[in-house]
């Protein structure tokens, strides 16, 4: 009998790395078991998935969702992507990003309805466009760094440096299932 395993969502710059918050959140969601879905690309994305991989035994994948697009008949994705951490690449057509992304030809969309709980780092606007989306779409979503790095970011989500109420919350938020079943 397969187990459903949860996909937690780590989002954030494409440039910046901030690896002193996301490796250890990174392996704490592989130690657990849990899978990571990031956008497939560099900065935290990359260094995200590559905390997550380095974890020997762990049971979850590095799932990425890749940008893309169709010229003339032939798909491509975004240079760059995916990263050679993403265990699992998600091929789209989604084209859009950064100030477009809660356009609905942006892959933001894919990062927040697949994952079952989101944790964001300090990011740009394609990471503040996946909290607003998040938002909209009752997701649960917690921004983890320095406070003063999401002045940009809904005022209605929760601001914090403790790698341990990161933790504390996705556990609860897994705890109270999805919003939508999967």
């Amino acid at each position: 009998m397969r187990t459903r395993r949860e996909v937690i969502g780590v989002l954030g710059s494409g440039k910046e790395e901030h690896r002193a918050w996301v490796e250890p959140l990174a392996r704490w969601i592989a130690e657990r078991g849990f899978h990571l879905l990031t956008g497939a690309g560099g900065g935290v994305m990359r260094a995200a998935a590559e905390a997550f991989v380095a974890v020997e035994g762990r049971q979850g994948l590095s799932l990425g969702i890749v940008p893309g697009a169709v010229v003339d008949g032939a798909w491509s994705p975004k240079p760059g992507y995916p990263n050679e951490a993403v265990e699992v690449p998600i091929l789209t057509h989604l084209p859009l990003s950064g100030e477009q992304g809660t356009e609905p030809m942006s892959r933001n969309h894919l990062n927040v309805l697949t994952a079952h709980a989101l944790v964001a780092l300090p990011g740009g606007a394609g990471t503040v466009s996946e909290a607003v989306l998040a938002l909209r779409y009752h997701k649960p979503l917690i921004l983890f760094g320095p406070p003063e790095a999401f002045h940009a970011f809904p005022a209605a989500l929760e601001r914090t440096p403790s790698l341990e109420r990161v933790c504390a919350f996705l556990l609860s938020a897994l705890r109270q299932g999805p919003a939508v079943s999967g």
